[in-house]
């Protein structure tokens, strides 16, 4: 069914992940086409509640996409977690006359949404941002390309300084509950093992094959975040093993999340940006515009709460290359 929507209320709760200004931009393009206004919402929810709203330009984002982070600012809200709160948002929303909501975010602003919807029948689409590529629904997230290039990056440097003194390097990247990031950087940087969370075996693996390890190559570890063992644990491990291996520690950290989004993330955010704006216009909500199998899907926030996990040719590929 398609709903009368003349007025957009777009925002980017939780953490931010590059790609995000690329979807700004879009769906502000694509609702200016249909003569929908776009406000912008300073700050996530607390922007809600604090009545932070701004018009939003076509050209003003235009000239943003390139940029990392959201220009519309994100915040966590412990205000919003109350109903007092959603009250106060949702008088905001009224008061502004926003018709339909579109929210760029993971699993925790989804969910933020659907606490929304139970005291609202305002219609809300979500767009995945994430650099972590956890959210079901969707192939990649936004950000998420952007990421594995950086933390490809940084491992290429690191192994220079590794192979000119011999060193094994222990790497983390980040991926909390999902090893996407650790085996799409640790694999495209020709990685000697990964440890991601899905695959607690691995750390067997990584100590078979530095049992008596003398070579003079570098020897790189990628470890996912939300691993089993921490990057301590396994390096006080390494070194039982093989107390003669010099041995490295480093953590890629926050370096992930920013800098420019990749083309391939840019496109995410024009393609999902337009397919948030047409789901509103046909009357949906509550549900995640996504890309699967390189089509535009919706997937409901109720199904967003499961895990997108390694799959088992993913898994195979961690083995061919790093048992």
């Amino acid at each position: 069914m398609t709903k009368n929507i003349k007025h957009i209320g777009l925002f980017t709760p939780g953490g931010d992940a590059p790609g995000m200004n690329a979807a700004l931009y879009a769906v502000v393009k694509a609702a200016s086409a249909k003569g929908i206004k776009v406000s912008g919402i300073r700050k996530g929810f607390e922007g809600l509640i604090d009545n932070d709203f701004v018009e939003l330009k076509t050209k003003q984002l235009q000239k943003t996409m390139h940029l990392g982070g959201t220009v519309l600012k994100t915040a966590r809200s412990e205000r919003f977690r109350t109903v007092e709160g959603r009250e106060v948002a949702l008088q905001n929303i009224h008061d502004n006359h926003i018709d339909g909501l579109i929210a760029i975010g993971g699993d925790g602003t989804f969910r933020g949404i659907s606490l929304l919807s139970e005291i609202s029948d305002i219609p809300c689409i979500g767009i995945p941002g994430t650099i972590d590529n956890d959210t079901v629904g969707t192939d990649f997230t936004l950000g998420f390309d952007s990421a594995v290039n950086t933390a490809m990056n940084c491992i290429d440097n690191i192994r220079d300084t590794a192979e000119s003194h011999n060193r094994m390097f222990v790497i983390e990247v980040m991926g909390r509950d999902s090893g996407y990031i650790g085996v799409y950087s640790g694999l495209t940087s020709g990685a000697d093992s990964i440890l991601i969370p899905e695959s607690p075996q691995d750390m067997t693996y990584l100590l078979d094959k530095i049992h008596g390890y003398e070579s003079e190559d570098a020897f790189i570890v990628v470890l996912s975040e939300g691993n089993e063992l921490s990057i301590d644990r396994v390096s006080q491990q390494i070194r039982q093993v093989n107390d003669a291996i010099d041995l490295r520690v480093c953590k890629l950290g926050h370096i992930q999340r920013g800098g420019n989004p990749t083309a391939a993330d840019r496109m995410l955010g024009i393609r999902l940006g337009v397919a948030a704006v047409n789901a509103l216009i046909q009357g949906e909500s509550n549900k995640m515009a996504g890309i699967c199998n390189n089509q535009p899907v919706l997937t409901p926030f109720s199904e967003i709460a499961k895990q997108h996990a390694i799959d088992a040719e993913q898994q195979s590929l961690v083995d061919l290359f790093c048992r």
